[in-house]
C-alpha cells in the first residue's frame, strides 16, 4: 500500500492529498492567444466606457525597461522594446473608437488591435496631427489616483507629452483613476475557467507546503517551507507577485502583532509539534494574480486530528465567510456590506476582522473593497460591487481555545471568488478541516 493511502487509512493525513495532480497550464504562446481574445471583447467596451468617464482621448506609455503594467491590459501581452511606445485611444463620434499604436518597432500582432504602420512615424509628427484633428477637450493620462497603477505614466514621459502637444493640450491633460478602475475591475465571464487553473494551483502548491512532504516537526523551519514555495513556483513555470509568508501559533507564546494581525514567524523558527501554520501564498499566471492563505496543524504524539477547540476556531471564520458571501450582490455598497456582517458577527459572539479587496490583474487589484480600513484610508461615497468582478475573501476569526487554557487563536483564511447575482462563489472549494501534519 502506497504512503500516503497508509496515512489517511490510520486517520494520519486529511483526504486532500498533497500528491493531488496540478492542473495543466498553457504553453506561453497558448496563453498569448487566449488573452488576445479576450482583448478583442474589452475593447468593444471601450468607447462607452470613455464616455461614461468623458474621456476623449486615453493615453497609455510604455518605456523601455519600465513596463507599465496596463499595457499588458490594453495591447497584446507580448515584449515591447521601444523607448516609448504609446497606445492612443481616441473617441471619434460617429466614426467610433480609433485605436492608434505608436511604437519604435513594427509588430504584426498591433495590427489585428491598432492602427499601426509598418513604417511608424514618432510621436512628435503622429500626436500633434490627430490633436489638431479631434481637439479633445479631456486627455486622460496615468498621473493621479490612490493606487499605483492608476499613476503610471512618469514625470518625463508627461513632460514630453505637454512639449508634444502644447499648452493647450496640457492643460486638458486628466487623471483617470476612476476610469482605470472601472476597467480592471470589469471581468469577463469566459475568463472565469482560465482563473480557476491559476488558484487550483496556488491551492496544489499550499499544500504540498503545508505537509509532511516538506515538514518534519523538530527539524524544518519556517525559511525551509518559505524556499521550497519558491522552488516550487520555479518547477511550475509561474512567479509570484509578493513574498510568501508563514505565521505559527503556539500554545503558551504570546502572539506578535504587525500593523493589527498576526505577525509573520521569522525564518528561523522550527515547526514543532503542537504548532498551528498559516501560508499567505499567491502565483501570477495569464497575467492575473492569486492570493491564499491556509491553516495547518501539527499533530502531537497520539494525536489523529486537531482539538475541538481548533476546530471551533475554524467554524468561526467559516460562519464569517458565509455571512459576507451570501449578502453581497451587484449593486451593493461594499462599506455597508461589512457593517452588516460585522453586526451579524457579533450578534453571534464572534470576534472578526475583515479586509478583502479585489483581485485581477494585480493581486491587490481596483475595485470595491469590503475592508475595515477603508475608513483609514479617506475612502468615502458608494462603492458598489460589480458583477462578474474578482474578489479576494479575506478574514479571520480568533477564539479562545480550551485546549490551549483559553488562549486565542486566530484562523486567517483568504479565498479568490467572484460575483454572482446570489452572491460571492469560491473558484475553488474553501478550507474545511486543518492540513494535518504528523
Amino acid at each position: 500500500m502506497k504512503t500516503a493511502a497508509l496515512l489517511l487509512l490510520l486517520g494520519f493525513a486529511t483526504p486532500a492529498s498533497t500528491a493531488e495532480t496540478p492542473p495543466k497550464l498553457l504553453s506561453w504562446s497558448e496563453q498569448v492567444r487566449v488573452r488576445e481574445g479576450f482583448l478583442e471583447t474589452r475593447h468593444k467596451s471601450l468607447l462607452a466606457m470613455m464616455r461614461k468617464h468623458q474621456l476623449d482621448w486615453w493615453i497609455v506609455v510604455n518605456e523601455e525597461f519600465h513596463d507599465d503594467p496596463l499595457v499588458a491590459a490594453v495591447a497584446p501581452p507580448r515584449p515591447y522594446a521601444g523607448n516609448r511606445d504609446y497606445f492612443v485611444f481616441v473617441d471619434a463620434g460617429e466614426a467610433g473608437l480609433r485605436r492608434i499604436a505608436i511604437t519604435g518597432f513594427s509588430e504584426e500582432a498591433l495590427t489585428r488591435f491598432f492602427e499601426a504602420p509598418s513604417e511608424p512615424k514618432p510621436a512628435d509628427k503622429v500626436l500633434p496631427e490627430l490633436y489638431a484633428q479631434y481637439q479633445p477637450k479631456r486627455i486622460g493620462l496615468g498621473i493621479s489616483g490612490r493606487r499605483g497603477v492608476m499613476r503610471t505614466l512618469t514625470y518625463d514621459t508627461y513632460q514630453t507629452l505637454s512639449r508634444i502637444l502644447g499648452p493647450e493640450a496640457t492643460s486638458r491633460f486628466v487623471g483617470v483613476e476612476a476610469f482605470v478602475e472601472d476597467y480592471l475591475d470589469t471581468r469577463l465571464p469566459e475568463e472565469n475557467p482560465y482563473y480557476e487553473t491559476s488558484v487550483h494551483l496556488t491551492e496544489v502548491l499550499a499544500r504540498r507546503a503545508l505537509s509532511n512532504e516538506v515538514i518534519t516537526p523538530g527539524k524544518t523551519t519556517v525559511g525551509d517551507v518559505r524556499r521550497f514555495l519558491y522552488d516550487a513556483l520555479w518547477s511550475a513555470g509561474v512567479r509570484t507577485w509578493f513574498q510568501p509568508d508563514l505565521r505559527v501559533q503556539r500554545q503558551g507564546r504570546p502572539n506578535p502583532t504587525s500593523r493589527g494581525f498576526l505577525a509573520v514567524e521569522p525564518e528561523g523558527t522550527v515547526i514543532e509539534p503542537g504548532d498551528v501554520l498559516h501560508v499567505d501564498f499567491g502565483i501570477s499566471y495569464m497575467g492575473w494574480d492569486t492570493d491564499w492563505q491556509r491553516m495547518a496543524y501539527v499533530l502531537r504524539p497520539g494525536e489523529k486530528d486537531a482539538p475541538a477547540g481548533l476546530k471551533q476556531a475554524l467554524a468561526n471564520t467559516a460562519s464569517l465567510q458565509d455571512t459576507l458571501m451570501h449578502g453581497a450582490r451587484p449593486g451593493r455598497d461594499s462599506g455597508e456590506l461589512y457593517t452588516a456582517t460585522m453586526d451579524v458577527m457579533k450578534a453571534k459572539g464572534i470576534e472578526a476582522m475583515i479586509y478583502c479587496h479585489p483581485l485581477g490583474t494585480q493581486g491587490h487589484g481596483l475595485g470595491p473593497s469590503i475592508d475595515f480600513r477603508a475608513s483609514q484610508r479617506g475612502e468615502t461615497g458608494p462603492h458598489p460591487l460589480r458583477p462578474h468582478s474578482w474578489i479576494s475573501i479575506e478574514l479571520n476569526s480568533a477564539t479562545a481555545v480550551p485546549e490551549w487554557n483559553g488562549q486565542k487563536v486566530f484562523v486567517m483564511e483568504e479565498d479568490p471568488a467572484w460575483l454572482t447575482d446570489e452572491g460571492y462563489k469560491f473558484f475553488r472549494p474553501r478550507q474545511q478541516a486543518f492540513y494535518l501534519i504528523r
